[in-house]
């Protein structure tokens, strides 16, 4: 059985009273996709900065390649490339500058640089900005640019936090088709974001709420956590009929889904039979009802907000 590209065992990282990692135990396999997955402050930045040896764990371990993250970390630092939230090149550099900066700083071999320089260039759609300045680059371009950088020294492992944050859909999708090309050639990616459609894209997903990790399985694997039946109703007027229902004890949550209502209850099929007899809202107009499928958003807010009612354990 091949070594995991990750590993942390009850990795934990506090700032004096504030946790803002805990006890934070995963597996990540090579050749995984994984997808960190949370809202702004749940602790994934602070993960990946602990894994790439930036922060001290306040305790708890983590490995890379069967390196400490921390005690081993000048040694580890060749086993992965880091691209951060904000955008951390030279921007008074060339794209090419940038790269063969950074390839010297990763000690790549001289008389490799250039066939790295040309090949990182074609992957990354950036052959024909190679004498732009990095400042003058789109903010997807950017993005490339940093993956670029990361990639020069041919790691086996990529870390990048919330690349996408902040970029439009042409760039967002022109990220993860570059992210597919390095699956497919066998690099371990692991990223943060918090964004839903994202975390479907991953073949492996970790579900990260206030440092906690809340579960971790395939995108499959958690939608079929989902046990109970999730109802949409068709209402008129559909604001009044949120804030009214979402008063219902039986009703432990609700969402607008493109005009419908989205409801989140322990016994959904209860509650269709209980309307149909007797309606409670009687100023509302209830048009409609249908049974969807839960996608990733609707799993997430059942682990973050304590639906337990609403969940089984996830099958990897």
């Amino acid at each position: 059985m091949s070594e995991p590209a990750i590993l942390l065992h009850r990795l934990s990282k506090s700032y004096g009273d504030t946790d803002a990692v805990q006890d934070l135990s995963l597996t990540i396999a090579s050749g995984t996709i994984f997808g960190f997955l949370g809202a702004n402050g749940a602790g994934k930045t602070t993960t990946i900065r602990m894994l790439c040896g930036l922060v001290h764990p306040t305790s708890g371990s983590a490995q890379i390649g069967g390196l400490d993250v921390w005690r081993e970390r000048h040694r580890a630092r060749s086993k992965f490339g880091y691209v951060a939230q904000r955008f951390s090149l030279y921007r008074d550099l060339t794209v090419e500058e940038n790269i063969r900066f950074f390839g010297g700083a990763s000690r790549v071999p001289r008389n490799e640089l250039p066939k790295r320089i040309e090949r990182l260039l074609k992957l990354t759609d950036l052959e024909t900005k190679r004498e732009a300045m990095a400042d003058t680059l789109s903010g997807g371009m950017r993005q490339m640019l940093a993956v670029a950088c990361a990639l020069v020294h041919d790691p086996p492992l990529l870390f990048l936090d919330e690349p996408t944050s902040g970029l439009d859909p042409v760039h967002r999708q022109q990220i993860w088709d570059l992210l597919y090309d390095l699956g497919n050639r066998g690099i371990t990616i692991f990223i943060t974001t918090h964004y839903m459609d994202e975390a479907e894209r991953c073949t492996e997903v970790g579900f990260i709420e206030k440092g906690r990790l809340l579960a971790k399985a395939s995108p499959r694997g958690l939608k079929d956590s989902f046990q109970a039946k999730l109802l949409e109703i068709e209402v008129e007027p559909v604001m009044p009929a949120l804030v009214r229902l979402r008063e219902l004890p039986e009703i432990l949550g609700i969402a607008l889904r493109s005009g419908s209502l989205r409801l989140y209850a322990a016994d959904s099929e209860k509650l269709v039979k209980d309307w149909q007899a007797q309606w409670p809202l009687p100023d509302v107009q209830w048009r409609g009802h249908r049974w969807v499928e839960p996608d990733m958003e609707d799993v997430f807010t059942a682990y973050s907000q304590g639906y337990h009612a609403l969940l089984k354990p996830p099958q990897s």
